[in-house]
């Protein structure tokens, strides 16, 4: 598939602690980042999302259950956990947005509460290709999102990483961005 200059390439939330060692760490989360640092050159707009949250909240849960809303602290702002991995290389002209940054209001997508469609209209975006941690929570958030939003989107399959509570998550997740609309590839199928 040959990209070009309407092409963004979205990586989701790889931060430290989605990866091993983190407090909400992925299994597997840190195996993405070879893939965003293979397909980030190849495209002319590149936007990492991070969980940006204040240390109150509302999805902490000092007992967490690991579903929606009950997760252990993670990706405090300002802290070595919210920061994103760091053997991302990031592209000159890289945007980072910052989501869920209120205390009361929880923002599994890169588009919610953000200026992030906007930025990529004004840029001539019009394909999206969303790939990052977790498949089942703000990647599948993301995409869809971004289907929403009116952008042709794609899902890099070998670029994610479930949380996969419960087990089939990540495939049921997987699957239902396939019947929303999304189109998924291989990175190895971008040709830049």
């Amino acid at each position: 598939m040959l990209l070009g200059p309407a092409d963004a390439l979205i990586v989701v939330d790889v931060q430290n602690d989605f990866c091993p060692g983190g407090s909400l760490a992925v299994s597997g989360g840190d195996e993405v980042v070879p893939v965003a640092n293979h397909l980030a050159p190849r495209f002319a707009t590149v936007v990492y999302t991070r969980d940006w949250h204040p240390a109150d909240h509302c999805s902490f849960d000092p007992r967490p259950s690991f579903s929606d809303g009950s997760w252990p602290a993670h990706c405090v702002a300002g802290t070595p956990g919210a920061e994103l991995h760091p053997d991302l290389v990031l592209p000159p002209g890289a945007l980072v947005v910052s989501k869920a940054t209120e205390p009361g209001t929880d923002a599994y997508s890169g588009f919610d509460g953000t200026a992030l469609a906007a930025t990529l209209r004004a840029r001539g975006c019009t394909r999206v290709f969303v790939m990052g941690l977790a498949t089942d929570y703000c990647v599948q958030a993301t995409a869809l999102d971004a289907l929403r939003e009116g952008f042709v989107t794609f899902l890099v399959e070998d670029g994610v990483r479930a949380v996969d509570v419960p087990p089939g998550s990540g495939a049921q997740a997987v699957a239902e961005l396939r019947r929303a609309g999304v189109e998924v590839v291989s990175s190895h199928a971008l040709a830049g």
